[in-house]
């Protein structure tokens, strides 16, 4: 993903404090620059590429290494995710066992495709391809919360009752 392709987005007042405060924490600290973008991610609820260039600045270390990182790890975002968090599986075993389906199925219920953003911010989803837990398959993650032996007929039912 190009950072031209993102997404525009102003931080807000309260959003530049939290960030300053985040890195004034680590600042200084071997290893410091992927703790201050999961606690940005965490508290912001992803990592904007405004951000990225403050933690950058604040660090004296070029962006594009910020944004390196930013893009290398799966778990880390740089467009907004929804309140509630979909990760579906589609690793051999779940796939195999209907992790399709259940992917199908979240796409039409919610109207986004994995990598997206419900337009009120409720939902994202994402396909990932092994969480390691073959023995459970198929299965989603919803905000953190693993969901074993899933089947398409229940997924939506799943995600309406984890709704934060």
């Amino acid at each position: 993903m190009r950072i031209a392709d993102l997404p525009r987005y102003e931080l807000q007042p309260e959003e530049v404090k939290r960030i300053d405060e985040i890195i004034k924490k680590y600042k200084g600290k071997k290893g410091a620059l992927i703790p201050i973008l999961q606690k940005i991610q965490k508290d912001i609820g992803f990592i904007p590429v405004e951000a990225q260039r403050k933690v950058a600045k604040m660090l004296g270390i070029p962006e594009k290494d910020v944004y390196g990182v930013s893009t290398f790890y799966s778990f880390f975002s740089m467009i907004p995710r929804g309140r509630n968090n979909i990760r579906a599986c589609l690793g051999t075993a779940c796939f195999v066992k209907g992790g399709k389906k259940i992917v199908d199925r979240i796409i039409k219920e919610l109207g986004i495709e994995p990598g997206q953003t419900t337009a009120d911010r409720e939902y994202s989803l994402q396909v990932n391809r092994c969480f390691g837990a073959c023995g459970l398959a198929p299965i989603i993650v919803i905000n953190d919360k693993l969901y074993q032996k899933v089947n398409p007929e229940e997924v939506i039912g799943i995600i309406y009752s984890c709704k934060k």
